[in-house]
């Protein structure tokens, strides 16, 4: 073997190590990054994030956790939303109660690394801003997730008041 072809064959070995190596630590042959599965824990904290939005008291904030085309089907309306105008026009008006968030019992399901759905039980605070009474409300919620451009959206956001009191 001559010298130059032994060279090209240790060429082409490293080549095929350094793909092989970059392909395992999650970069793909064109050199963009992979999504890894998050974690059900990691799902589970942007509900974290959604409430904190709702603290901000603005509704666009709130708006800015959804998709684009997204559907919310809330707590205390009747009313399907499913553009940005009709959720944020909901959030207006949630927001006004002052709400306070907290889960009671939440189960994960990590589809893949760019889907996820969190459904549970959570619970909120809100203060009649007219008498300033506050009462809770108890509801059954599911949230199903989408990674786009790398950011989790609300595709879907489902909430019913509990049937049992």
């Amino acid at each position: 073997m001559t010298r130059k072809t032994r060279i090209r064959a240790a060429l082409v070995t490293a080549t095929a190590l350094v793909t092989a190596a970059t392909v395992t630590v999650g970069v793909g042959a064109a050199g963009t990054e992979t999504s890894r599965k998050p974690t059900k824990k990691e799902i589970a904290a942007l509900f974290d994030g959604w409430n904190a939005a709702l603290r901000t008291g603005d509704a666009d904030t709130v708006a800015d956790r959804y998709a684009k085309d997204a559907v919310l089907l809330p707590t205390v309306s009747n009313k399907i939303r499913t553009d940005r105008a009709g959720i944020v026009d909901y959030f207006e008006h949630f927001l006004a109660n002052k709400p306070a968030g907290h889960k009671i019992r939440t189960v994960v399901d990590v589809l893949d690394s760019d889907s996820a759905i969190d459904t549970g039980v959570y619970a909120f605070t809100l203060t009649d801003p007219r008498t300033g009474e506050k009462r809770v409300v108890e509801a059954r919620y599911t949230y199903a997730y989408e990674k786009r451009d790398g950011r989790w959206k609300i595709v879907n956001h489902h909430s019913s008041a509990m049937p049992e009191s």
